[in-house]
């Protein structure tokens, strides 16, 4: 009996008289009305359980966070197994032999790509390459800067001869190299500079000069005031421009500071007394700014890219250095490759950065913040697959890590054009 108290019985309800009906009707109406208000009011308990916390604060996150406002260079590498390609195919023509890690069969090349850069309060998604052709039609882009910038060239060139074949090969300005997607009529280009500003071999004259006086035989001539040709007239014609600068401040091998040590002109005159390199970078950004600021085309949007980590273990290049990582590093080691207080053969990058930052502070440049989210990626460089006598652990495997910093590149780009239409 009590079991069958907890059934509903059609037959007794027709059974009731005409009122009752009318009124058992009435209420059940009531009843799904009620229902249909208090699911409408509340959220259902499966919008929530499907979703960890962490999840549902992420969401809540980026609704509040605008990507344009969202720090892109603060967040973590999340692992995606589900990856099963490269965005561009190896065989690319333009990757550098050295940098072709799929090709030169390094052991986790195709798992360098399943790495996707997560910042803490937004997204970067992967850049849409035909929606940037279109989107960036007649437009002309510049990389200026050293083999670091050309690496961030042909990642980006490698995505888009993905899906546009028709290119045409030529180098606008003196460019080290160029391309035209013709049915979209974007230029793309590298030009290559070591320091930005002109350099060239020194050497004592034998009428005697203050260098001489002091005892300088040979060396380096860098004018902090001149740009090196190889981009100077460039800026008449690209609409948009990535510059870097770094790796060769800091570079013994190129600039050894007793047997070939830079040397400073200012107005075609030596810069007394000499100065060390750090200085020297921080007088041509100061006058590079000043250059670009009275060349560049009215509408030009100009991004500096901060210094790419190197991530050499156990000494620096030709000193046995290496780095054959196979995953991304954690926080603590990162800090232990790169703390400016450890003074490691790393320590370039942040080094550089400290320079980079006053200088373009408050300047009219975007700053193209990579260094952080790339010193994590011990992982991504050729290594001993680069095919030289020793690990090359400052260049990025292609595909790779320059894809990230074009998604990066291509977002900010996005928000500034957002921004200036309004």
């Amino acid at each position: 009996m009590a079991a069958r108290d907890h059934h509903y019985h059609p037959k007794k309800v027709c059974n009731l008289p005409s009122s009752c009906r009318t009124s058992v009707l009435f209420f059940s109406l009531l009843s799904l009305a009620s229902l249909f208000l208090s699911r409408s009011l509340f959220k259902s308990p499966s919008t929530t359980a499907s979703r960890s916390p962490q999840q549902a604060k992420t969401v809540e996150t980026n609704r509040e966070v605008p990507d344009r406002l969202c720090d892109y260079s603060v967040g973590k590498w999340i692992y995606d197994p589900t990856v099963r390609s490269a965005r561009y195919d190896h065989t690319c023509k333009e990757i550098y032999k050295g940098w072709n890690c799929i090709g030169s069969s390094k052991s986790n090349s195709m798992d360098i790509v399943k790495w996707r850069w997560k910042p803490n309060q937004c997204d970067l998604p992967q850049f849409d390459p035909l929606r940037f052709l279109q989107r960036y039609r007649d437009t002309n882009i510049g990389f200026i800067g050293d083999s670091l910038n050309r690496n961030m060239f042909v990642s980006l060139f490698c995505t888009l001869k993905r899906v546009s074949g028709e290119v045409r090969k030529w180098r606008p300005f003196g460019a080290d190299r160029g391309f035209t997607f013709l049915q979209y009529n974007l230029t793309i280009a590298y030009h290559r500079t070591n320091l930005l500003a002109r350099y060239g071999r020194w050497s004592a004259s034998t009428n005697g000069g203050v260098l001489e006086s002091l005892g300088y035989k040979e060396g380096y001539r860098v004018d902090v005031d001149i740009p090196e040709g190889t981009w100077a007239e460039a800026l008449s014609f690209h609409d948009v421009l990535i510059f870097n600068t770094g790796h060769w401040w800091w570079a013994p091998s190129k600039f050894d500071p007793v047997k070939s040590p830079m040397l400073f002109f200012e107005k075609g005159l030596p810069v007394m007394p000499p100065v060390p390199p750090a200085v020297g970078l921080d007088m041509v950004l100061k006058h590079m700014i000043s250059f670009l600021e009275g060349r560049i085309r009215p509408s030009a949007i100009i991004f500096f890219r901060t210094q790419s980590p190197r991530h050499f273990e156990g000494g620096d290049w030709y000193q046995g250095g290496s780095c054959q990582r196979l995953h991304p590093l954690l926080p603590l080691e990162v800090e232990k490759l790169f703390s400016v207080e450890n003074n490691g053969t790393n320590v370039e990058a942040r080094l550089v950065n400290q320079h980079l930052y006053n200088a373009l502070n408050r300047s009219f440049l975007n700053v193209l913040d990579i260094t952080r989210m790339t010193e994590f990626r011990a992982d991504a460089h050729p290594s001993t697959s680069g095919g030289k006598k020793h690990d090359d652990c400052m260049h990025w495997c292609l595909p790779g890590i320059t894809d990230t910093w074009n998604d990066l590149f291509i977002a900010r780009l996005d928000n500034i054009k957002r921004d200036t239409q309004r």
